[in-house]
């Protein structure tokens, strides 16, 4: 590593699961980058709602990634592991990280970084990564999406709920999405949502239905689970497809195996982060050949919430669990 950089550096910890409250800053060793790794001096980074259920216990680092919070940062490559092309050292990119972004370092494959444009805030370039490779996958891998077809998204406001809305538009689908309140579906309407339902004080399925006129989505994006699974399933057209990407409703559903089978419908999901380094960094090698010029031509730009310094990330999370966000909570190591 070299000489300029220090030994230590602040970081946010916590003495055990618990609530937001729990979320503390603590001084610890600077990482060194291995194989295939980068080191970046984090500026920004991202908060996500698996920060929070890793906080509250529920959530385990994978195998060999830093316990410290935190999926997503930007900065500046300050040094680089076994492997690494040492040009890359210097270069101000964006990252998916496998955890360690609330930290002023934080070590991340090489293939999981994206430059990030100048003209772009570094803010909201760490408000990018997790939100993009998740949507990325799930909706257009996973999910199968095509020019034309009908996407309905629960969460509208979300981080990922935002992002969904714009790279369907981008791709010209049409997206329906469910939110908690009127002044929510009015911020994913302004966001380019094409229909806002609020699910408190109508029917989500009724209201899909009418507006497909019976017809149903090609594609549901379901962050709930639990009951809303056979829910969402009514709202699904022949042959469509129901990608789960977050169990907040709870890891059961109950099914009707002959309704899917009737209308041959398609269900999966998937987790990014438990997902090989390999697999992460082919996902980054296709979203820098087809999404990202969404995000350097300015088609697409976060929607971003709220900021907090590093040391108040115990409030960052608070804000997140108490759903009134709208788009990205970041957190600010550096600045930049």
């Amino acid at each position: 590593m070299a000489n300029t950089l220090p030994d230590v550096m602040t970081a946010i910890g916590m003495d055990g699961p618990g609530a937001a409250d729990v979320l503390r800053t603590e001084t610890v060793s600077v990482p060194e980058p291995g194989v295939g790794e980068v080191l970046i001096r984090v500026a920004w980074a991202g908060v996500n709602r698996p920060d929070c259920i890793q906080r509250a216990g529920h959530y385990p680092a994978p195998p060999g990634a830093s316990p410290i919070l935190g999926l997503e940062v930007s900065g500046q490559i300050v040094a680089v592991g076994e492997g690494v092309d040492a040009a890359h050292r210097g270069r101000t990119v964006c990252a998916l990280t496998p955890g360690g972004g609330y930290a002023e370092y934080c070590c991340v494959p090489a293939g999981h970084c994206l430059p990030v444009p100048k003209d772009l805030p570094l803010d909201q370039a760490a408000a990018l990564p997790e939100t993009l490779f998740t949507v990325w996958h799930n909706v257009f891998q996973r999910g199968c999406a095509r020019d034309g077809e009908t996407l309905l998204v629960h969460g509208g406001t979300s981080g990922i709920g935002t992002m969904a809305i714009m790279l369907a538009k981008a791709f010209d689908m049409q997206i329906i999405v469910t939110c908690g309140d009127d002044t929510k579906c009015d911020a994913a309407r302004g966001v380019g949502a094409d229909h806002a339902i609020n699910y408190k004080t109508a029917d989500f399925v009724d209201e899909v239905k009418s507006i497909t006129d019976g017809e149903g989505v090609q594609l549901v994006l379901d962050m709930v689970s639990g009951d809303y699974v056979p829910r969402n399933l009514k709202c699904l057209a022949e042959d469509g497809r129901h990608v789960t990407i977050a169990i907040l409703g709870g890891p059961k559903a109950e099914l009707n195996m002959a309704f899917i089978m009737s209308r041959r419908l398609t269900l999966t999901g998937s987790t990014l982060r438990p997902r090989s380094n390999a697999f992460k960094s082919a996902l980054c090698n296709e979203i820098a050949q087809v999404g990202w010029p969404l995000i350097e031509d300015k088609t697409i730009r976060p929607v971003m919430d709220k900021s907090f310094p590093l040391a108040e990330a115990a409030a960052a999370h608070a804000r997140m669990e108490a759903g009134d966000h709208i788009g990205k909570i970041v957190l600010e190591v550096a600045g930049g």
